[in-house]
C-alpha cells in the first residue's frame, strides 16, 4: 500500500465491477478472434484489475472492414453536419453523466488522481466533444474565379477511415481529442488504446452507441502496439493514422504508412520542454509553476516543463524554495483526495524513470531531493530535482516522462534562448517574466509549437497544439485539427458559351 510523503498509510479502494473488456467492433462487444486476453494492472500495487481481449491483425481487419462499410455505405458521412453535431452533443452529455465511473477507470488503469479526473479530465473530454459538435456544420469550401471561361469551387470531404492510436497518460482526454474532430468531419474510425489503459476507451465506445452514433463509426481494438497498432498503421483500407506517443514509435508509424498505401499521418510525439524564469519573476509564483509543470500527473505529460532555466539573480533562492516545494508534494494513493501525485503507469515506466535518475547521478548532476521509489508497493517515485545539469546530459536531452526536474542557470536572454533550443524536441515552452518585451522576444525565438507566458498547461479546445522538430507534426485541438480529417476536392465547370461547350 502506498504512503504519502509523510509516511501515512492509505486505505484500500474497492475495485468496482469492470463492465467492458471485449473489443468493440461494428457496434458490438466481441471476443478477439484468437480468444486471447491480456492483463491490465493497477499501478498502485501491480495487481491485475481484469483481463481484456487481445486484438491482433485479424481483429483489426474486422474493425477496419466495419469502418469502411460505415464510411462507404453508411449514413454518418452523409448526415448533415447539424445531425452529426446533435448526436455528438448527446455523447458529451452521457460522458458528463458517467464522470464517476470514467474517472475511476482512468485512476485504476493509469494511476491518475481520482479527484482531478472528476473535475478536469472527464469534463474536458466532454467539452472537447461539444466543441467539435459545434464545428460539424461549419465545414465550408471556396468559390473560385478561374481564368478563361471556367468557374470552380472546392469541397471539403471527410478523409475516410482513420486509425487513432491513443497514449496511456491521458486516456480520456486523448480519446476525445482524436475521435471528436474525426467524427465531426464525417470520418469513421478504429481506435487502438494503449495496452496499459484500455478500460475507459471501451466505456466511451459504449456511450457513443447509446448516444446514437451508428454502428461501425467508432470501433475499439484493444491490444499491443507491435501487433494491433502495427496492423492498423499498415492496413491498406485505412486512409489516415493519428498517433500520439514516443518519437521512436512515431518513426515506425510513418514507415508503415509509407510502405502501405501512403496514408496520411499526423504525429504528436515526445517533448523536453523548457521553462525559462527571469529575474523579475514573482519568485513564489515561479516556483509553484515550475513544480506543477513537471510533477503534475507524476511527470507523465508530453509537454512537461522538465528543463527549468532560472536567471542567475534569483537562482539560489529559487533552488531553495523548489526543494521545499518538492518535499511538501504529497505522493500517495490516487483515490486519496490529499494526494497530489500517484504511481507511474506501470513497472516498465517506473524502472525507466529510476534508471534515468541513476544516469543523472553518474553524469555528475547534483541530486537535491527525491530520486527514489517510495511506498511499500506499487510504482511510486519521489518528486526529484537535479541541479548542476549540463545540456549534453541524458537527463537534459531525453524525454524521461516522470517526475524529474533538471534545474539550470543562465545569465542573458540570448543564453536562455540558445539553451532552450538545444534539444531535438519542440513541443512546448514556458516563459515567466513581467517584461512584455522579453516575453515577446523569447516566444518568437523558441522553436516550439506552444509557448505559455506566466502560465503552464493552459489548454483550450480552441487553441491548436502540436510540435516542431522531432515532436511531430499536425495539430490537435482547434479548427486546425479538423483539417487533418478533411481533404479538398476541386470542381471545375465551363461557363455558358465557353469554347469547352
Amino acid at each position: 500500500m502506498a504512503t504519502d510523503s509523510n509516511g501515512s498509510s492509505k486505505g484500500t479502494f474497492k475495485v468496482p465491477e469492470i463492465k467492458f473488456t471485449k473489443l468493440f467492433i461494428n457496434g458490438q462487444f466481441l471476443d478477439s478472434i484468437s480468444g486471447r486476453t491480456f492483463e491490465t494492472k493497477d499501478p498502485r500495487s501491480g495487481n491485475v484489475i481484469t483481463e481484456v481481449a487481445e486484438g491482433d491483425k485479424e481483429d483489426v481487419d474486422l474493425a477496419v472492414k466495419a469502418a469502411r462499410e460505415a464510411f462507404d455505405h453508411g449514413k454518418w458521412p452523409r448526415m448533415s453536419g447539424y445531425e452529426r453535431g446533435r448526436i455528438m452533443m448527446k455523447f458529451a452529455d452521457l460522458i458528463d453523466q458517467n464522470i464517476e465511473e470514467l474517472a475511476t477507470l482512468d485512476s485504476l488503469d493509469a494511476g491518475k488522481l481520482f479527484t482531478l479526473g472528476k473535475i478536469v479530465d472527464i469534463p474536458k473530454a466532454a467539452n472537447m466533444v461539444r466543441y467539435y459538435a459545434g464545428a460539424a456544420d461549419k465545414i465550408h469550401g471556396e468559390t473560385l474565379k478561374l481564368s478563361g471561361d471556367l468557374q470552380g469551387y472546392t469541397l471539403k470531404e471527410p478523409i475516410g477511415v482513420v486509425g487513432h492510436i491513443v497514449p496511456w497518460n491521458y486516456p480520456s482526454m486523448m480519446f476525445a481529442l482524436k475521435v471528436s474532430p474525426a467524427m465531426a468531419a464525417g470520418c469513421t474510425m478504429v481506435v487502438k488504446p494503449a495496452e496499459q489503459t484500455p478500460l475507459s476507451a471501451l466505456y466511451y465506445a459504449h456511450l457513443a452507441k447509446q448516444a446514437g452514433v451508428p454502428d461501425g463509426v467508432i470501433n475499439v481494438v484493444t491490444g499491443y502496439g507491435p501487433t494491433a497498432g502495427a496492423a492498423l498503421c499498415s492496413h491498406m483500407d485505412v486512409d489516415k493514422v493519428s498517433f500520439t506517443g514516443s518519437t521512436e514509435v512515431g518513426r515506425l508509424v510513418m514507415e508503415a504508412a509509407a510502405k502501405s498505401n501512403l496514408k496520411h499521418v499526423s504525429l504528436e510525439l515526445g517533448g523536453k520542454s523548457p521553462l525559462i524564469i527571469f529575474d523579475d519573476a514573482d519568485l513564489d509564483m515561479a516556483v509553484n509553476l515550475a513544480r506543477m509543470a513537471i510533477f503534475y500527473n507524476k511527470g507523465e505529460i508530453c509537454c512537461a516543463g522538465s528543463r527549468v532555466y532560472v536567471q542567475e539573480g534569483i537562482y539560489d533562492e529559487f533552488v531553495k524554495k523548489s526543494v521545499e516545494g518538492a518535499k511538501s508534494w504529497v505522493v500517495g494513493d490516487p483515490f486519496d483526495p490529499r494526494s497530489q501525485h500517484g504511481p507511474q503507469v506501470d513497472k516498465e515506466q517506473f524502472e525507466k524513470v529510476l534508471s534515468y535518475i541513476e544516469h543523472g547521478k553518474r553524469e555528475g548532476a547534483t541530486l537535491l531531493t527525491g530520486g527514489k521509489a517510495c511506498g511499500e508497493e506499487g510504482y511510486y517515485i519521489e518528486p526529484t530535482i537535479f541541479t548542476d545539469v549540463k545540456e549534453d546530459m541524458m537527463i537534459a536531452q531525453d524525454e524521461i516522462f516522470g517526475p524529474v526536474m533538471s534545474l539550470m542557470k543562465f545569465k542573458t536572454v540570448e543564453e536562455a534562448i540558445e539553451k532552450a533550443n538545444a534539444t531535438r524536441y519542440g513541443l512546448a515552452a514556458g516563459i515567466v517574466t513581467k517584461d512584455l518585451n522579453v516575453a515577446n522576444r523569447v516566444s518568437r525565438s523558441v522553436r516550439a509549437g506552444t509557448v505559455w507566458i506566466n502560465c503552464y498547461y493552459a489548454f483550450d479546445p480552441d487553441c491548436p497544439f502540436g510540435g516542431y522538430k522531432m515532436s511531430g507534426f499536425g495539430k490537435e485541438q482547434g479548427l486546425h485539427a479538423m483539417e487533418k480529417y478533411l481533404q479538398v476536392k476541386s470542381v471545375v465547370t465551363p461557363i455558358y458559351n465557353s469554347p469547352w461547350l
